[in-house]
């Protein structure tokens, strides 16, 4: 496994690498690796020909009072999962490499980045849309590998790959979870452990919103009110959103339907933590 620092380096590398026939994938991550990011990785590894790993804690993600700061780092260990895993070419730049002195560009998708999360970390998807563009140009993938829990992402993602004609391709990957169904995160580290215990309640109201569904109720008002009442009984009181949403406008539609996705924004502790799952 080669690790490098540098675009130069890393495009260097990737064109010695180069074939026709050899399909790179990419996994772009912002590090402290867990079991969804190896599930990300094996898919990568079983789709593609040349697996690449970013690990880049991006700062134009982060808000003044978010936790850009503390955000957990431990590269090492990140190192030692990709190599187990046969990656082939881990790209870790530092911040000045990614912006440099002088960087003034961003990328926004309109109408789908003030939405949701994007109400709630103004700017967020500019800085996500523009490190991943980034990412595209100097890795040049077939193939890009992002997880199901942050679909607003993906979605947006979706859109600056349609809108700018990238020839890459884009897929998710489904939601790993622990066995009591909280979706795994790098922030879960931030929850002591009664929060970790409140945080499965995420999923369960997640989980009493579908079975509702499918039990034959459309309605995505009463929807989101059973999600919303089962999250408050499971002990967790302070919610940015829990909304139902079409899968590629991110609004909610007249009636549920199979493909929508309920969605939950919810703070515990010192965490903001996001899920969803598909009706």
């Amino acid at each position: 496994m080669e690790k490098k620092a540098t675009i130069r380096s890393t495009r260097e590398w990737l064109a010695s690498k180069s074939r026709a026939d050899r399909r790179v994938g990419l996994v772009p991550t912002m590090g402290a690796l867990h079991e969804g990011h190896r599930a990300l990785i094996r898919a990568c590894r079983q789709k593609s020909d040349v697996a690449v790993v970013s690990i880049f804690v991006n700062p134009a993600q982060f808000g003044p009072s978010e936790d850009y700061a503390r955000y957990p780092s431990t590269l090492e260990k990140d190192l030692e999962l990709c190599r187990a895993e046969g990656v082939d070419l881990v790209f870790a730049p530092e911040a000045q490499e990614m912006y440099p002195k002088g960087f003034t560009t961003k990328v926004r998708v309109e109408g789908l980045s003030e939405k949701l999360c994007g109400a709630f970390r103004p700017g967020h998807f500019d800085g996500v849309a523009t490190v991943v563009l980034k990412l595209f140009e100097i890795v040049s993938p077939d193939l890009a590998l992002f997880g199901e829990k942050d679909f607003q992402q993906f979605v947006i993602l979706q859109r600056m790959v349609k809108d700018l004609n990238l020839q890459v391709a884009l897929e998710a990957i489904e939601t790993v979870r622990e066995k009591d169904g909280l979706a795994l995160s790098s922030r879960n580290a931030y929850l002591i452990p009664r929060e970790r215990q409140l945080a499965a309640g995420i999923f369960l109201g997640l989980q009493a919103g579908r079975v509702c569904f499918e039990r034959g109720t459309k309605d995505p008002d009463v929807l989101v009110a059973i999600v919303r009442k089962a999250l408050l009984e499971s002990g967790i009181e302070t919610l940015d959103y829990v909304t139902l949403i079409e899968p590629e406008t991110l609004e909610t539609p007249n009636q549920a339907y199979p493909g929508c996705r309920m969605m939950v924004a919810a703070r515990v502790g010192r965490a903001r933590l996001i899920d969803n799952v598909r009706l």
